[in-house]
């Protein structure tokens, strides 16, 4: 085997002293240029790769930051992650990326796995089934930041970026009676996560202001997917009072609303259907999705910004952070009422 190159293999070619070596390495403004070229040529030449353990080690510092989100398939998840990504790494900061697939006990298992990495901070996502967060509580007590975006509980005071999700629901529902829609239904998720709760309470709000029922019968809980919104729908078109326009809990249970609508010869936009989160498919299907835009890109940059000012406090939680961004909505084909 080949032995790993060391400073002290550098130090030996240049006939100079380890100290310096490493100071030449760290960009030591005390070294001259000469001397900082000739350690940078004969680490090259020597194939030397620094020790990051040893360095995380004696610094206290890994330059990692986790990040865990409910699901990377959805693209307003893998959007923020990129922003994140893109707005630590020239700060010299890696993200380490855990999915919970929205189970609260692979949630406690990414937190253990990113503390047991010795990650500089955690980003986070919940997952639907969190309730008890003693698992992020976990990460205060360790002394580490930690920010939550989109999915947050009031429990926990830490730094957050949301939506405004009340008036998500709130625009959503507007924009259908706008389109002229009346009796409108809302297939939401039975677990209690707040920014979903919000949006059933912009919902109701907008249907009282103005001067429409609220249906209980057309509010449906379940979950959130694809055969979630084909089970929603079939559920309203089996009632009597059959609404005229569905609100639904995301994208993905949009396009299966969608689908059971198609299959029941009721395509949209004879039945208005609109989502949340812009997802790139929303675009493309037929009819093109009408959607509640959140901003994903603006979330990712905003934590990314977030955990660079919260490192620069001697106490991470001195200063707590709420940031609130503002919905925007994307009227298309499936709310384009005839």
């Amino acid at each position: 085997m080949n032995k790993k190159t060391t400073i002290y293999d550098i130090a030996q070619a240049l006939n100079i002293t380890v100290s310096t070596v490493s100071r030449a390495l760290s960009g030591f403004p005390a070294i001259s240029e000469a001397t900082k070229k000739a350690v940078t040529e004969t680490a090259k030449r020597l194939n030397y790769s620094p020790n990051k353990l040893a360095s995380a080690l004696k610094s206290g510092k890994t330059h990692t930051v986790g990040v865990i989100v409910p699901s990377v398939q959805a693209q307003f998840f893998a959007s923020i992650i990129h922003c994140i990504e893109d707005g630590l790494k020239e700060y010299g900061y890696r993200i380490i990326i855990y999915q919970s697939n929205e189970s609260v006990d692979n949630e406690i298992n990414g937190v253990r796995t990113l503390l047991e990495a010795q990650v500089d901070g955690i980003i986070a996502s919940m997952s639907l089934e969190t309730v008890n967060v003693a698992h992020f509580e976990e990460i205060i007590n360790q002394n580490k930041p930690l920010i939550l975006f989109d999915r947050v509980h009031d429990a926990l005071n830490v730094p957050t970026i949301t939506l405004n999700d009340f008036e998500a629901g709130y625009a959503a529902t507007q924009h259908l009676i706008e389109m002229g829609y009346k009796r409108i239904a809302f297939i939401t998720t039975v677990h209690q996560i707040k920014i979903f709760n919000n949006r059933l309470r912009g919902y109701k709000a907008a249907l009282a202001d103005l001067q429409l029922p609220v249906l209980e019968e057309h509010i449906i809980y379940g979950g959130l997917s694809v055969v979630d919104g084909e089970l929603g729908a079939e559920k309203l078109l089996q009632m009597n009072n059959q609404p005229d326009a569905i609100v639904a809990g995301d994208d993905f249970t949009a396009l299966g609303v969608v689908n059971k609508l198609k299959e029941a010869g009721k395509t949209p936009p004879e039945v208005g259907v609109i989502g949340f989160a812009n997802e790139v498919f929303s675009e493309y299907i037929t009819p093109n999705l009408s959607t509640i835009d959140q901003h994903p890109a603006q979330m990712g940059k905003e934590c990314a910004k977030m955990f660079l000012n919260m490192i620069k406090q001697e106490n991470f939680y001195q200063n707590v952070e709420h940031i609130v961004l503002n919905p925007t909505v994307i009227g298309r084909q499936s709310t384009r009422k005839i």
